[in-house]
């Protein structure tokens, strides 16, 4: 008996030590029932509230990055789209450009082919006319030598103590003139 009630005051001693509870074999069977039943509340409550919550929101995000994809590809189809129609405006701008400088080259090409010929008439006509004054003035001056030419020798023979007659001079100095 001695030791039984040595075993109960050990035992006694133990359950009023404090240490873990979880560790005490005695209260294992409750341990594990507590364990089970919030497992499967906890389970529950995952699959039914939290999960399909989660999943909504996923499948809202899966959406709304579909959603954004498909904008983005619309947005670039109409990026190229735009790319394009500039391509070409600037294209066109470019041959209107060149067209625009090639009429303008040809109008300031017959505009100065039509100044040059009216500048070539003017030309011409002023060298004919000076031709003509030319002619006029050459044939004052052989006019003028012939007369100077009559008046010298006629004194160069006088002088000399000759007589000269008009004519015979005049013959002279036209033969001398012709060459």
């Amino acid at each position: 008996m001695a030791s039984e009630t040595h075993a109960v005051a050990e035992h006694a001693d133990a359950a009023s030590t404090p240490g873990l509870p979880q560790l005490d074999f005695s209260t294992f069977g409750n341990q594990i029932f507590w364990l089970l039943v919030t497992l499967v509340v906890i389970y529950f409550v995952l699959s039914r509230i939290a999960l399909p919550r989660i999943a909504a929101v996923m499948a809202e995000r899966q959406g709304a990055i579909t959603n954004d994809l498909a904008a983005a590809e619309d947005l670039k189809v109409k990026a190229e789209q735009a790319e394009q129609a500039y391509l070409k405006a600037l294209a066109d701008a470019r041959t209107e450009a060149q067209t625009i400088i090639a009429q303008a080259k040809a109008e300031i090409k017959t505009e100065l082919d039509a100044a040059t010929a009216k500048a070539d008439a003017e030309i011409a006509a002023r060298a004919a006319e000076g031709e003509k004054k030319i002619a006029e003035i050459r044939a004052n001056a052989m006019d003028s030598v012939k007369e100077v030419a009559l008046d010298a020798a006629a004194e160069i023979v006088a002088a000399m103590g000759g007589k000269a007659d008009g004519k015979t001079v005049g013959a002279a100095v036209t033969a001398r003139m012709k060459g």
